[in-house]
């Protein structure tokens, strides 16, 4: 499940075709929702991105399925904030469901864009920075590979998980003593290294990371267009919470 996260949903549609460089703005612009997470403003973002998911074309099945652990956790906290107020409680859950909804914005991102236009897309914006001497084809490519690396990571974690459930367990005593997540992570920790070492190597020995993208795209009549209506309702959301403070 988690691995799908990271991955672009194979089907076609007008959200799709959008530049990357775009939809990260669309991202951030929605991102900006944190300095007013009123209802009114949560309530039209959300019914935003569940119009953008179906003119995505995102099946259901897309969908993560959270463990019973999380909705465990969020309950615990509600209880907590309970004991102070209901007040505490309200901005507890406008702070959840803001949370989500960034969340889910990053997963329709993942979902209509392939990993490889990222980091074209990340230097086209960032361009008026090389102006400042700053490494931005450096920065882009850093992103590239951490995304690129993260499925392999989840894949390598996953192996890991299955080959340690598989070593026999001898002793009372060392049932006891082992601890499942420091052992996962100290040997997803040695993988990382170990293949970060092996991806150096051989980028260094092709030359460097040479062009980004072959055959770069660029922002087109659509693209502005959809800025413009993520503008919109932004600004129509923003509005409507600040009327209705």
């Amino acid at each position: 499940m988690s691995v799908v996260l990271f991955r672009r949903v194979p089907v076609q549609s007008p959200v799709h075709d959008l530049w990357a460089g775009t939809k990260m703005i669309g991202a951030f612009l929605i991102s900006l929702l944190m300095f007013l997470p009123t209802w009114p403003v949560l309530g039209v973002m959300v019914a935003f991105l569940v119009f953008i998911g179906v003119l995505a074309r995102i099946p259901l099945g897309t969908l993560p399925r959270l463990p019973w652990w999380f909705w465990g956790l969020l309950g615990i906290g509600g209880l907590v904030n309970a004991a102070v107020d209901g007040q505490a409680v309200l901005r507890y859950a406008q702070t959840v469901v803001l949370g989500l909804l960034l969340v889910a914005t990053s997963f329709l991102v993942a979902w209509t864009t392939p990993m490889s236009d990222i980091a074209p897309a990340l230097a086209k914006l960032g361009a008026p920075l090389r102006k400042l001497k700053l490494p931005v084809d450096e920065w882009a490519v850093v992103v590239a590979l951490t995304l690129r690396g993260l499925p392999l990571l989840m894949e390598e974690i996953r192996v890991l998980r299955a080959a340690r459930k598989l070593r026999p367990k001898n002793t009372l005593v060392a049932l006891a003593t082992e601890n499942p997540l420091i052992d996962i992570l100290t040997a997803a920790m040695a993988v990382s290294t170990r293949r970060a070492g092996e991806l150096g190597e051989a980028i260094t020995a092709r030359g460097g990371t040479g062009e980004l993208a072959a055959y770069p795209s660029s922002p087109g009549r659509r693209d502005a267009v959809a800025l413009i209506v993520v503008v919109a309702v932004c600004a129509g959301a923003f509005a409507l919470g600040i009327a209705l403070l």
